[in-house]
């Protein structure tokens, strides 16, 4: 695949990548999202009502 490199040790093991974000910025910015999605998978939700009300108390929002 062209825009991507692997960079391997002495014995040939593949130890890094290197990726051409011009050719593939979106394809890595949905792996990090998914990693921040999956990072945050035990977090306490934040039920929708609340997050409104808070929204209109900071003006933010027009309830």
């Amino acid at each position: 695949m062209t825009g991507i490199q692997f960079v391997t040790d002495e014995k040939g093991h593949k130890i890094a990548v290197q990726i051409d974000l011009k050719k593939h910025g979106a394809i890595l910015e949905d792996f990090w999202d998914g990693l921040i999605g999956e990072s945050r998978r035990n977090e306490k939700g934040i039920p929708f009502q609340k997050v409104k009300a808070d929204l209109i108390k900071q003006g933010r929002l027009r309830g």
